[in-house]
């Protein structure tokens, strides 16, 4: 028995195209004929008399006509809706399998241009690194900029300047020289003494209550009575406890402080330092004139928030790590931008300079932490943690002999790496709810403080052993260590603990 190409019915009068073979229903291709004038399958010139019709087989018993029924005009209305339905899905099946094709087209496109701009940026930024390195090796300096501090945007530095490159080695040879050497001193606090910590002080209702919350916390080494805090209400605070007195207060952002800084130079004057979520980092200073904090320099040279703040090894320097995927250096006098890298492939979301002052690492929010050596601008290393759910590296802190890196390896844990093996020296779990806001080596690198969603908690380096935890002040976003250790601070919503020996 025949069926009909177009209506995939037994035809009731069956005809055959001579051209292209194809059996139909005569009234159904007769009325596509008339409509387009070609063979609805081959896409052929069709006429009516290319088609044949079809003698069956007496034998074959074909389906009843429709005036063998007692309702002919209401069996031909039917039949004509149905003609029309079929003819009308054979167009919609035609329509579906160009599309079908166009579609495919379209993304084998797609993917071979997204496979070449991949790899014109891969080249592009081997290209800049080796520009780097070249102009480095060179010596090749960039053009002085013009002295404004105000920028509003800066073109990347290229290469440090040959006298702030000097001082970097300088710096370099003199730390390295006595870091294998390096010990605690004298009256430094020991890791049995921090077992017997407790809550010493709390200074409450720091910072405006709208919007309420205490976001950093750096303490002055020269003085360790004052400290420096940056909030959410987009206020730097400088606090002298043995006082109880706000020092200043100092305004000038636009948005909440993400990271605040002492520079602490002998022979210089002491910078306040901040960076925060307008994409602009501030200096202040004491004006010996008036008696009070006034602004020294304003840093509006990255295109995203600065998610990373720290003074260099020279006390000359300035690192800023941003979300527009770049880091920059400035000179601490001039507030001039003396480097910028390339863009990365991610994100920075925090910073870290090693204290000898020619390694610099940043966090990314692919889990990942890259290692620059500073004097080129080059990629040293690239530390990735062990595949599992993806998390963002908020904070690093290298160890005091150069050594180490702590970072969080996943969203419960902090590892150890160890720079000279380029590995995971340990991990160190902290519960699957902790989620950890601070990692922070103490000057002696003997021990490590992790601040989180949970509290404190203080670990010795090499055993690893938790020697204390403090989670009277629930969650504690920063920390810092004080005086030879003796003092943890921290802070929580808008007050600041400090834990320390028993009186």
């Amino acid at each position: 028995m025949f069926f009909c190409s177009i209506s995939g019915e037994p035809p009731q009068d069956p005809v055959v195209s001579s051209k292209s073979g194809h059996v139909y229903e005569r009234r159904l291709i007769l009325k596509y004929i008339n409509e387009n004038g070609t063979d609805p399958i081959t896409g052929e010139k069709l006429e009516e008399s290319d088609l044949i019709t079809i003698k069956a087989n007496p034998k074959t018993s074909a389906p009843r006509p429709p005036t063998a029924s007692s309702i002919p005009a209401l069996l031909q209305t039917l039949q004509n809706e149905w003609d029309a339905a079929m003819l009308e899905v054979f167009a919609l099946k035609q329509q579906n399998n160009s599309l079908k094709q166009e579609l495919s087209v379209s993304l084998y496109t797609q993917d071979a241009a997204t496979r070449v701009v991949a790899r014109l940026i891969k080249e592009r930024d081997a290209a800049r690194e080796a520009l780097a390195s070249v102009s480095a090796t060179m010596g090749v300096a960039p053009a002085a900029g013009n002295g404004d501090v105000e920028m509003a945007e800066s073109a990347d530095a290229g290469t440090l300047p040959e006298n702030v490159l000097k001082q970097i080695d300088e710096t370099h040879e003199k730390l390295s020289a006595v870091r294998k050497k390096r010990k605690a001193p004298a009256g430094y606090v020991t890791q049995d003494a921090v077992k017997t910590f407790t809550a010493k002080h709390t200074i409450p209702s720091l910072h405006s209550s709208s919007p309420s919350g205490i976001t950093s916390i750096a303490v002055s080494k020269t003085n360790p009575s004052q400290f420096l805090t940056g909030g959410n209400d987009k206020v730097v605070q400088l606090y002298d406890r043995s006082t109880d007195k706000v020092l200043a207060s100092l305004k000038g952002h636009t948005k909440k402080v993400n990271h605040v800084a002492f520079r602490e130079l002998e022979g210089d004057a002491t910078l306040l330092l901040s960076g925060g979520a307008d994409k602009v980092a501030k200096a202040w200073s004491l004006d010996s004139a008036s008696g009070e904090y006034i602004p020294k320099g304003t840093i509006r040279t990255h295109k995203g928030e600065i998610t990373g703040l720290a003074v260099h090894a020279t006390s000359t320097l300035l690192g800023l790590a941003s979300s527009d995927r770049t880091y920059s250096l400035h000179d601490l006098t001039t507030f001039d931008q003396v480097y910028r890298s390339a863009e990365s492939e991610e994100p920075f979301t925090s910073l870290s300079i090693h204290p000898d002052g020619t390694l610099l690492a940043v966090g990314t929010p692919a889990s990942t932490i890259q290692i620059y050596d500073i004097r080129i601008g080059a990629i040293a290393a690239t530390l990735t943690p062990p595949e599992g759910v993806p998390f963002t590296v908020n904070t690093l802190s290298f160890s005091e002999n150069g050594y180490h890196l702590l970072a969080p390896d996943s969203l419960s844990s902090v590892a150890i790496w160890d720079l000279r093996k380029l590995k995971s020296a340990h991990t160190i779990p902290l519960g699957e709810s902790f989620r950890t806001h601070k990692v922070l080596y103490d000057h002696s690198a003997q021990l490590l403080g992790v601040a989180g969603n949970e509290g404190v908690r203080v670990f010795a380096h090499k055993t690893w052993e938790e020697l204390v935890r403090f989670e009277e002040g629930g969650e504690v976003v920063d920390l810092a260590f004080g005086e030879n250790g003796q003092e943890i601070w921290g802070v929580s919503g808008r007050d600041v603990r400090i834990w320390g020996l028993p009186a």
